[in-house]
């Protein structure tokens, strides 16, 4: 950099904040900067900003950065005021979410070299003078990452986190069961990982013309791989929610121990199609407590007060086409062997509830044929009327329709698109989705926690394609999930995208989508999909 430089426009970041009030001049971060303050923030900002600019913005009792606690001042959990005069840079906040997100804002407005793992320059480093008043819309702010159908290094996933963090997101959803993967170690029930963690093949594609790749694939997390994603999440203000799917999406369990299903004495394989699997648990008591057994582990590995159950897309064919599961309904008072759906999920999540836990599910827990229990929490992805459902029965609901926030969608009509599946779903899109629609009844408005993007991956096979499925798209969703409407105009969001936040993501190393569409190695020839 040279001495000419101007710093960016307070007005830069992304989430857009609630206020902005640009002034003159601009503060210098050099050798000479020292921090202060009763946050955590104010640790997070020197070692990972400090270090990124190659300053080490020493503590002193008299700092020229100061991180405040003030919920007198600050009202709204989450909250920040920040304050950049050509002296000093003050930040005011609710509680310690608010001061870290009041960091992540300041390492916007420092630029894109700020976001590098080592410094590349030697300053100076300007911060744009001007007030901010910032506050999220929603407390649920949440993105789902898919690790069963495509194994994510660790490493990935920390730098997921990083990503989510960067954005003011404040949960990741790890999907870590399904039918063609089972991914987190279980002390005591080795072949979950020993079997269930490997397949043989993937298929490649989609539709009818889908192939199939004749390459083992899987890989799992150990319970400290975990430990250590959730403490870095905590160090990044995110809450890691764990979802083991019951009792569909369970054939990876089921070929690792085939007593928990409806065939005993049949050995099935992980599955290496994608889809919806016929295979479920069966509802034996064994069952459940194998199950009760799984969970009591998670939650030894994840404090999150939410803990996911799945519950989606159980297919009743197996249930209804077994005696012993016939014979089963019938003993637990059931009018149909489909309503074991509803039976199964119940005792899950009761087991949860009873270990202080609140459980989180997709909206077929609806349908599963019992009522749920209090507390229960629903994932409205079919539409939004699974959100409308939940909230007229008295429950909270997170907003994440799969045809406006799946972000493993297809981006455009184009041939040149990669394996397009699913709906067209573009940047704008995304950006219109509104999480309570207006004229909303009041009980949706009450019971809507917040919104949270999906990202499956039967298609997105490496990191570098879950870059370009996610960015900038994700963008895009964290200013549906923090700003206010008030302040939401999708050209002057794009505006903001281009001119400085995807410098930002290049310095990070995001393998985005451009703006115009798939570079010629983002694409996929020959690989068929299957568009919606």
């Amino acid at each position: 950099m040279n001495s000419k430089v101007s710093p960016l426009p307070l007005d830069s970041v992304v989430p857009r904040p609630a206020v902005v009030r640009p002034g003159g001049g601009s503060f210098v971060l050099d050798g000479d900067t020292t921090l202060a303050g009763d946050s955590a923030a104010c640790g997070w900002f020197r070692r990972h900003v400090g270090a990124a600019v190659g300053l080490p913005l020493r503590e002193s009792e008299h700092a020229d950065i100061t991180f405040l606690i003030m919920p007198e001042e600050v009202e709204a959990p989450e909250g920040y005021r920040l304050d950049i005069t050509e002296h000093e840079i003050r930040v005011r906040a609710h509680d310690e979410g608010g001061a870290h997100y009041a960091a992540q804002t300041l390492r916007q407005l420092l630029g894109a070299e700020a976001w590098r793992a080592a410094p590349t320059g030697e300053g100076p480093w300007l911060l744009p003078c001007g007030g901010i008043e910032d506050r999220p819309r929603f407390t649920w702010r949440g993105c789902h990452l898919d690790l069963a159908r495509h194994f994510m290094p660790k490493r990935e996933v920390l730098r997921f986190v990083e990503l989510l963090a960067a954005h003011k997101l404040n949960v990741l959803h790890l999907h870590l069961t399904d039918d063609q993967g089972w991914r987190i170690e279980v002390p005591g029930l080795p072949r979950l990982t020993e079997v269930g963690a490997w397949r043989k093949g993937s298929q490649l594609g989609a539709g009818p013309d889908a192939g199939h790749l004749e390459r083992p694939h899987g890989g799992y997390y150990t319970g400290a791989d975990l430990a250590e994603i959730v403490s870095y999440a905590a160090e990044h203000r995110i809450t890691v929610v764990p979802e083991i799917d019951v009792p569909g999406h369970c054939q990876a369990a089921i070929a690792s121990y085939p007593e928990l299903g409806n065939e005993p004495h049949r050995q099935l394989d992980v599955w290496t199609g994608w889809g919806i699997s016929e295979h479920v648990l069966n509802a034996e008591e064994s069952t459940v407590e194998f199950f009760r057994r799984v969970f009591d582990h998670v939650l030894s590995v994840f404090p999150s007060p939410v803990i996911c159950v799945g519950g989606d897309e159980v297919p009743p064919e197996e249930w209804e086409r077994s005696p012993r599961c016939v014979r089963r309904s019938r003993q637990l008072g059931l009018s149909e062997p489909a309503k074991l759906h509803g039976w199964f999920l119940r005792r899950i999540i009761e087991h949860l509830h009873a270990r202080g836990r609140r459980a989180i599910g997709w909206d077929e827990m609806l349908d599963s044929g019992e009522s749920l229990p209090a507390g229960s929490i629903v994932a409205s992805w079919r539409d939004e009327q699974g959100g409308v459902r939940a909230a007229d029965a008295g429950h909270d609901t997170v907003m994440c329709p799969e045809k406006r926030v799946y972000l493993d969608h297809r981006q455009a009509t184009g041939p040149e698109e990669p394996v397009p599946v699913g709906f067209v779903n573009t940047l704008e899109d995304v950006y219109a989705y509104e999480p309570v629609p207006a004229g909303s009844p009041s009980a949706l408005s009450r019971r809507v926690l917040g919104t949270q993007a999906q990202v499956w991956t039967e298609h997105l096979d490496s990191p570098s394609r879950v870059d370009y499925a996610v960015f900038p798209r994700l963008c895009a969703f964290a200013e549906v999930a923090w700003s206010s409407t008030a302040v939401r105009d999708f050209s002057d969001f794009r505006t903001r995208l281009s001119t400085e936040h995807l410098a930002r993501l290049t310095a990070l190393g995001v393998q985005f989508r451009p703006l115009w569409g798939p570079l010629p190695w983002q694409q996929r020839p020959g690989v068929p999909g299957k568009p919606r």
